[in-house]
């Protein structure tokens, strides 16, 4: 509204008049300066070469024929070593024990923690980091007696490199926690906690239907860690003579090292499809919370 002495009253202005008008620029995409935007491209770049190129390289290496040739042999070798074959399932297997067998201990006690005794924070959160301070030699050493053990007195089930889960979860400890802490400092765990307890819920459907479902993407998180680590590890399962993946690899290298570099090359692919897919399914989680939200509302 504006006015004059004496005169009547008039509409405002569309612009809002002198005291609400708009800013200058108002609206209008702000434009980042051409040094940054140029310094985010050329680390896109840099991210992106160190991730491809040895890809490439091994693609290239691995398809190579004779008289500079390209076949696809390699590849076809890999289902034709027997030995190879049962190294991937075997990691394979170990990979889903692990995983579960590292959500069934963590998310739990993570849980637990936070919502009843959340002094016992810190303590937790130094338990879970300690493996990164002990290398995998270390652990070896240590615990080469429990598995001598068990080989000798629990039969097939003591010799069975599927007890390399047991290892694997404390090695996945800390990046695990981290992926689940960040998703458990998303949420407001204890009021969701003290919301199903109240309404009858006990102690395993409040963490397993109420809890988990909020943290899904922290939870995806830490499965594609172990994966990807398992997948990987050769230091301990090489010391304990169990045949993994990454075992049989070295050992298929030294016959054969295009195959070898196949099997390594489509390991890398398969990792990184798990990660592409798992985000995807966690970032479609996120944008369905906020549009459930607003559907209640």
């Amino acid at each position: 509204m504006t006015a004059t002495p004496g005169g009547p009253l008039s509409a405002a202005a569309p612009e809002g008049g002198a005291l609400v008008s708009r800013p200058k620029g108002a609206g209008q995409p702000r434009r980042q300066p051409p040094l940054q935007s140029g310094a985010r491209i050329a680390v896109l770049i840099l991210v992106l070469g160190y991730l491809l190129l040895p890809l490439l390289a091994m693609l290239e290496f691995s398809t190579r024929g004779d008289y500079g040739s390209r076949n696809l042999n390699s590849f076809a070798a890999i289902l034709d070593n027997q030995n190879l074959v049962d190294g991937i399932v075997t990691s394979l297997e170990i990979a889903v024990l692990t995983v579960f067998g590292m959500l069934l201990l963590l998310v739990p006690t993570m849980v637990w923690t936070v919502v009843r005794v959340p002094r016992m924070r810190r303590v937790i959160e130094f338990l879970c980091l300690l493996p990164l301070a002990i290398p995998a030699i270390v652990i070896v050493v240590g615990i080469a007696p429990i598995y001598r053990f068990m080989g000798q007195n629990l039969g097939a089930i003591g010799a069975s490199p599927l007890t390399l889960a047991f290892i694997d979860i404390i090695l996945v400890l800390p990046f695990a926690y981290r992926a689940i802490d960040s998703s458990l400092r998303s949420i407001d765990t204890a009021t969701l906690a003290d919301a199903a307890r109240s309404l009858g819920a006990g102690w395993p459907r409040t963490i397993f239907q109420v809890i988990v479902p909020n943290i899904r993407g922290g939870v995806l998180s830490a499965s594609v860690l172990a994966i990807a680590l398992v997948l990987g590890e050769f230091t301990i399962s090489s010391l304990l003579s169990f045949n993994t993946l990454q075992v049989v690899i070295y050992l298929l290298g030294k016959r054969d090292p295009f195959v070898a570099v196949a099997v390594a090359f489509a390991a890398l692919v398969f990792a990184f499809v798990l990660l592409i897919v798992i985000t995807r399914v966690a970032g479609g989680d996120r944008r369905a919370r906020p549009e459930a939200e607003e559907a209640a509302a």
